[in-house]
């Protein structure tokens, strides 16, 4: 009989053990998924200023070239409002025109630019099925030409693209002089 009194009794987990615990653990899941979240659209805005700045760089990338190229000459490296060829404002992103330069009259707006996120059916980077994301209308580029007072010889050029995709705007500048010199 005396063993009988040395077997105690076991106890499990109470009820509001069990439920405190799992509040916590709900807590300490909830917040690991918050900053998944927020992982995943930081990564979704830095996409967006690079795809921005890359867009930038384009447009100053053709002026260098038609400079260099003759294409134009420094007089027509200007906004057509100031007689150059550029378009003045915001405008949409389409492909360039015959004249290779994107933001003058000539670009097709028949031809959207895009963005080519990855392979399409064929598995062949490259091709025409490609999947591609139009970015147009939610992407502008405002190219827009300063005279430097002090210079005869040199404009000041700040490529503005701004955007706004899944709730999300942004913007990118990017600032550059060129001079009558290539």
């Amino acid at each position: 009989m005396k063993l009988n009194r040395l077997i105690r009794k076991q106890q499990g987990f109470t009820l509001l053990e069990t439920m405190i615990a799992m509040a916590i653990l709900s807590f300490g899941v909830l917040s690991v998924a918050s900053f998944f979240s927020q992982g995943l659209k930081s990564s979704n805005a830095v996409k967006m200023q690079y795809v921005a700045n890359q867009k930038a760089q384009e447009a100053l990338e053709t002026i260098f070239t038609a400079r260099d190229s003759q294409l134009l000459s420094f007089g027509q490296l200007n906004n057509i409002s100031a007689g150059g060829v550029f378009k003045d404002g915001a405008q949409p992103l389409w492909a360039p025109g015959p004249d290779g330069l994107v933001g003058t009259a000539d670009d097709d707006s028949s031809n959207p630019d895009v963005i080519v996120t990855g392979p399409g059916p064929d598995g062949i980077l490259g091709t025409a099925d490609d999947t591609t994301i139009p970015l147009n209308p939610w992407m502008t580029r405002t190219i827009k030409f300063t005279a430097v007072n002090s210079y005869s010889n040199m404009i000041q050029v700040v490529i503005t693209v701004s955007y706004q995709y899944q709730g999300q705007t942004g913007e990118v500048q990017l600032v550059s002089y060129i001079s009558s010199y290539s």
